[in-house]
């Protein structure tokens, strides 16, 4: 941007020597000069305005395309996290319910050998 402003300034800088020297050596009439003069003046100011409009439009769609791509890395990244963390909870849910299942399954296997030892403790009282 800097470069830019120099730029603009050698511009300007250059159309008032540029209007000096066109006074000095001009062989036509004052008016005519001064004419000339203030038209070359007026197409310098409006090149150097363009040239600051395209320099102020190129920084902006610059600036709008670093916020759309953060923008997008940003989202990639979150819809990542969001995907691990629906993962990581339906694998601690599955692992629940393997661990629901074992401690059930293992509480019916306790619960029978219980009750065919008190089957076994009641034939063998009644045996004896």
């Amino acid at each position: 941007m800097k470069d830019q402003t120099r730029v603009i300034a050698a511009l300007l800088i250059g159309a008032a020597a540029g209007a000096a020297l066109g006074i000095l050596l001009a062989p036509d009439k004052g008016e005519k000069t001064r004419e000339d003069i203030a038209d070359y003046i007026n197409d310098l100011v409006e090149a150097a305005k363009d040239k600051a409009q395209a320099t102020g439009s190129g920084i902006k769609e610059y600036s709008n395309n670093i916020y759309d791509k953060a923008r997008s890395r940003f989202s990639g990244v979150a819809d990542k996290v969001s995907d691990y963390k629906d993962t990581a909870v339906e694998t601690a849910k599955s692992k629940v319910k393997d661990l629901q299942d074992k401690a059930e399954s293992k509480f019916e296997e306790a619960k029978a050998k219980a009750k065919n030892g008190a089957n076994d403790l009641n034939h063998s009282v009644q045996n004896s």
